[in-house]
């Protein structure tokens, strides 16, 4: 198993220094850590008398470079993953079937979300798109905002319909509160001046579950809960042109108008601190927060060497109040190696990384 590196990684078994192939093995292929790491698993079946003719042999771009031996050196290269600038465009909506008596919950919302960034809103109370960021509202005219604002309650209506519909499929009851949600957005990477579409999201959910979906083949995927009534290859074809240049183009939109905001970022400030969890053990906590953007790397250590992903706890990055970051790791050690451990941190808008050493 290999795990806390950075995507695209060589993991290869082998049997007497031969690699086995591909065939042979069963694989995970790579996943997601909590935050902006991977793993990836590999299996074999062997005779237990065989096991110790066998070895595993790993290669990624950071493998020759030892972060206790040169903290700097490694965190040099750990920029240079940093070098592609991704950027995001979602839009949020949310229909409850009935009102609620909470505050701050509508019957109906809407949202835009630049780069995790909220920068527009509207609700069925005020039923006006309005803007979040300062420089939304300098950079885009009424005209925008009025019409935005006739596009949600459009969509107000249309979920308002939707929602009964879904409910009688469903022989759900007018008395129960129910929800219906949409998701549709884009991400983008830039390596310089080139620019290339990463990802885009269409999808539809009714109490928690997805009934349909955009896949990563490029079609749409339904659930018996919704059947369309339309083509199909035209909806495909639709999906794929609103979310591939619709979308993209008002992101890059976005992007240039809060340009400065969003390229100065947020430097992470870094915290450790501890909390016994029995007689002789204490839980050591890293904490990471207010940075922005959302990439971070964060790694607990002990003799400078970090820990194996599965050795620790991790919160995955949340979001704060303020359209900030925070992330937190945690590892439950003897109380007497607390002097040994130490939390690195790198981040974009660092020029070196951050260590702070438990006991400081």
């Amino acid at each position: 198993m290999a795990t806390s590196f950075f995507k695209d990684v060589t993991l290869i078994i082998k049997k007497y220094c031969t690699s086995l192939p591909e065939y042979e093995d069963e694989s995970t292929g790579i996943r997601p850590n909590h935050e902006v790491t991977f793993q990836l698993k590999k299996s074999v079946e062997i005779q237990e008398n065989d096991k110790a003719e066998y070895s595993y042999f790993v290669t990624h771009i950071l493998r020759h470079f030892r972060p206790e031996a040169d903290d700097c050196n490694f965190f040099a290269h750990i920029l240079l993953l940093f070098a592609a600038e991704k950027h995001s465009l979602y839009y949020i909506y949310t229909a409850l079937s009935k009102p609620v008596d909470l505050p701050g919950i509508y019957q109906f919302t809407a949202m835009a979300q630049l780069d995790d960034i909220q920068i527009d809103y509207y609700n069925s109370r005020e039923q006006r798109k309005i803007p979040k960021q300062t420089w939304m509202k300098e950079k885009l005219y009424e005209d925008y905002w009025e019409e935005g604002t006739q596009s949600r309650k459009s969509k107000e209506h249309w979920f308002n319909v939707n929602i009964d519909i879904l409910m009688k499929r469903m022989r759900h009851s007018e008395s129960d509160l129910h929800v219906f949600q949409m998701r549709t957005g884009c991400e983008v990477e830039r390596w310089g001046s080139e620019e290339k579409f990463s990802k885009g999201v269409y999808e539809y959910g009714y109490d928690g579950e997805n009934f349909l979906s955009f896949d990563d083949s490029g079609s749409l995927q339904f659930t018996q809960l919704y059947q369309p009534r339309v083509n199909i290859p035209f909806l495909n074809q639709y999906t794929k042109g609103y979310l591939g240049k619709n979308c993209v183009d008002w992101l890059k939109k976005f992007t240039e108008y809060g340009e400065n905001e969003l390229r100065n970022g947020s430097p992470p400030d870094v915290h450790m601190f501890a909390k016994r969890s029995t007689s002789d053990k204490i839980k050591l906590t890293c904490m990471v927060t207010s940075f922005y953007p959302k990439d971070t790397v964060l790694f607990i250590r002990k003799y400078r060497t970090s820990l194996p992903e599965d050795e620790t706890e991790s919160t995955g990055i949340r979001p704060n109040q303020d359209g900030a970051f925070q992330l937190c790791k945690s590892v439950e050690i003897q109380e007497n190696e607390k002097a040994n451990y130490d939390c690195f941190v790198a981040h974009r808008t660092l020029k070196e990384p951050i260590i702070t050493k438990w006991g400081n």
